[in-house]
């Protein structure tokens, strides 16, 4: 076990080394813009990249929200369970995220997601609704890129096909994007 975890950390290493710093930037230079102008911010994916979006928008809300004093307006689309199996039951699952969209959401809001695949049929019908209806887009993928890279207005691609480290490259991103804003209040 302890080669398999040698070869689990190299591997990460590489990963978390092609991380596209100057993509970051311009990725937390939509949401600082966002904020400035108080607009909404919609965050939402599967499995375990919908934790790391719950996880990215409480440290936003909360911890950017603090850092600054002023309110940043984000929300996980995916964190109530009893409107995602609502949804999902009496329209379809691939309708979960796009249905929050078309009732809460506004021009110039952003939609942001995590994905490995980058194919997920409810990201990918978010974002062509969020296309049409003049959203900002942005997705965080992994190495397969998918229909999502196509879609989105910016995209970051994380050059693995490793569940694990793509999920935990996507982490340190959304990270690095908080804490810019926690740590440097008063650059903003």
């Amino acid at each position: 076990m302890k080669d398999y975890f040698v070869n689990y950390l190299d591997h990460f290493k590489q990963v978390v080394n092609s991380i596209s710093v100057e993509h970051v930037c311009e990725i937390q230079q939509l949401i600082r813009k966002a904020i400035e102008e108080e607009r909404q911010i919609f965050v939402f994916g599967n499995g375990g990249s919908a934790m790391s979006t719950s996880h990215f928008a409480t440290d936003m809300l909360k911890g950017a929200g603090d850092a600054l004093k002023k309110r940043v307006k984000i929300v996980a689309l995916n964190d109530n369970a009893g409107l995602l199996t609502a949804l999902g039951n009496d329209y379809s699952f691939d309708d979960v995220f796009c249905h929050q969209l078309k009732t809460l959401a506004n021009p110039g809001d952003i939609v942001l997601t995590l994905s490995v695949s980058g194919s997920s049929p409810n990201l990918v019908k978010a974002f062509e609704w969020a296309k049409t209806n003049k959203l900002k887009s942005i997705a965080l993928v992994g190495g397969k890129k998918g229909l999502l890279s196509e879609i989105a207005d910016n995209t970051l691609v994380i050059d693995s096909l490793h569940y694990g480290h793509v999920e935990d490259a996507h982490m340190i991103m959304c990270h690095m994007i908080a804490f810019s804003f926690i740590e440097n209040p008063n650059q903003f």
